[in-house]
């Protein structure tokens, strides 16, 4: 019988502490430095994508980020950033969802997602997802995808991946997405393996 996908990412996070998984970084540096490329003003509402227990969380709200959600499919990777953020918690709005069913409460200023995209395997997830971000993005809004490049893993916590470029991205996301910038990056992960990975950063046209 097929896992479901959330029984997978609960699986990972009940077997696994956060500083044990692939993806994992101590300082989220390639993020951070996404969001001082564009200069983006500390009010304007985020939503992190598959944050899961990411500390990317901890590092905007460090920076005054006053606006934060963060959505992950695996509620313990959420309790896990909760628990370590402490009262701050309460400052993040927190969303336990399948992005390919995900229904979007707001539009977003930003939309961040590190390694969640290249898991949609199946030209149907990619329409769900392109679906949710349509509905959660602003005009003008900001979209920071990193996904492994062409050379990058094949799988990822056991799963297959679409490993994408920037032309590859650009075509799933369709023509109200207008390519801004794009770059790659060497990730580490905690055993010493290097993942190559591809990021874009797209502005939503009005």
């Amino acid at each position: 019988m097929t896992e479901e996908p959330r029984q997978h990412w609960d699986r990972v996070y009940s077997d696994k502490a956060p500083s044990e998984v692939s993806w994992f970084q101590s300082e989220p540096r390639p993020s951070l430095a996404a969001l001082a490329r564009f200069d983006v003003p500390h009010t304007t509402p985020f939503v992190d994508i598959g944050g899961g227990a990411s500390n990317l969380v901890d590092a905007l709200l460090a920076n005054g980020w006053s606006d934060v959600t963060v959505v992950d499919i695996a509620a313990p990777a959420l309790e896990a950033a909760q628990a370590r953020l402490g009262e701050a918690a309460v400052g993040v709005h927190w969303e336990v969802g399948d992005i390919t069913r995900w229904n979007p409460r707001h539009r977003y200023g930003v939309w961040h997602d590190r390694a969640v995209f290249h898991f949609l395997t199946e030209p149907e997830q990619r329409d769900a997802y392109r679906r949710a971000l349509l509905a959660g993005t602003a005009p003008d809004a900001l979209v920071i995808i990193a996904n492994f490049a062409p050379d990058g893993p094949e799988k990822c916590s056991g799963l297959p991946v679409q490993r994408h470029d920037a032309a590859s991205l650009a075509a799933a996301l369709g023509s109200a997405f207008t390519l801004l910038d794009n770059w790659r990056e060497e990730h580490v992960t905690p055993w010493g393996d290097a993942q190559k990975f591809s990021w874009c950063v797209f502005r939503r046209e009005k």
